[in-house]
């Protein structure tokens, strides 16, 4: 298989390392973490929508590599509560990734909201970004929200949603099914692709 450039993914959360790996898997593209190529402070998320803060991450880590980076910032939706929690999603209760903490939130507020009511979605933005080169993709998985969590896979809001047409949640799903239907799965393959295109391009 040709060899393609390094991609440095401007994440340090493990989890989601690990997820896109394992959703590229096959496309041949080497995904590397920000901790395995640089020293480099936590990014402020201080967009207002997941594209800003997608592109933000993307280029404040190009900026310091010239390489080709992605970035990610996704979250749940929920429909009773406009929208939210958004781009707020990972630290919703206030602590950044206390996934129970927030699970816990949500479950509260919508404690009272029948199950015709409990519509909501996963949202990812992919931010693509190397030399002279800036775009994003978006992946959308729809679904709706359980009354108590379910499954003790996957991290995050996993446990409580059910992407439609399922039964299980993301957190009782095989890790392969959930990689095929995901938001991020969606999201991280349509970046593949249009990374392959620009690097068969190029040569």
């Amino acid at each position: 298989m040709m060899k393609h450039p390094q991609i440095i993914f401007a994440t340090k959360n493990p989890h989601k390392v690990a997820e896109v790996r394992f959703i590229l898997k096959g496309y041949g593209l080497q995904i590397c973490s920000m901790d395995e190529v640089l020293d480099i402070p936590d990014i402020e998320e201080s967009g207002q929508t997941f594209e800003e803060n997608a592109l933000l991450k993307a280029h404040a880590v190009f900026e310091r590599t010239q390489g080709w980076c992605l970035a990610d910032d996704s979250g749940l939706e929920v429909d009773v509560l406009n929208g939210s929690p958004g781009i707020y999603s990972a630290r919703f209760a206030g602590t950044p990734g206390d996934y129970s903490a927030n699970n816990r939130k949500l479950l509260e507020l919508m404690k009272d909201i029948p199950d015709s009511q409990r519509g909501a979605q996963f949202r990812c933005v992919v931010a693509i970004v190397g030399p002279n080169f800036s775009t994003t993709v978006e992946g959308i998985v729809r679904g709706h929200i359980v009354h108590k969590p379910r499954g003790r896979k996957g991290f995050g809001y996993d446990p409580l949603f059910i992407p439609k047409g399922y039964q299980q949640t993301f957190a009782e799903m095989d890790e392969t099914r959930k990689n095929q239907i995901s938001h991020r799965a969606i999201a991280f393959r349509k970046a593949a692709a249009i990374l392959l295109r620009l690097f068969e391009s190029s040569i």
